[in-house]
């Protein structure tokens, strides 16, 4: 499933904070990636008709298929984070600089990549 980097974004941030805090809501999300209440309602809807995750109450949790998904994406963020860092960048530049580079690749040249540097 093929999705936009917005909705990569807003998976990536629900497992971050589900494995800072356990339990995310909304406005957790909002105040993660500097958004608005109305851009996370609009963003969980549309995530939710795809399947990749359910609200139940005020929490928003990943289905089976969106925390593969967003593992796979934190995966690649991680990963381009650690070569910049690795490459002299500074950690703050690093981390914004991967969170644009992890939606750019494809799978197979991102696996060929990370083969290539033996990661």
């Amino acid at each position: 499933m093929r999705l936009r980097e917005s909705g990569e974004d807003y998976l990536e941030a629900i497992l971050v904070l589900q494995q800072k805090h356990g339990a995310v809501r909304a406005i957790d999300i909002a105040g993660y990636l500097d958004v608005t209440k109305a851009s996370v309602s609009k963003a969980l809807s549309t995530l939710e008709n795809k399947g990749l995750i359910e609200v139940v109450k005020r929490d928003v949790r990943l289905t089976e298929e969106g925390s593969q998904v967003a593992h796979e994406i934190l995966e690649r963020h991680v990963f381009f984070r650690d070569v910049l860092i690795a490459a002299g960048v500074d950690a703050e530049t690093a981390a914004e600089e991967a969170c644009h580079m992890e939606h750019c690749l494809s799978e197979d040249s991102f696996q060929k990549l990370k083969a290539h540097m033996g990661k």
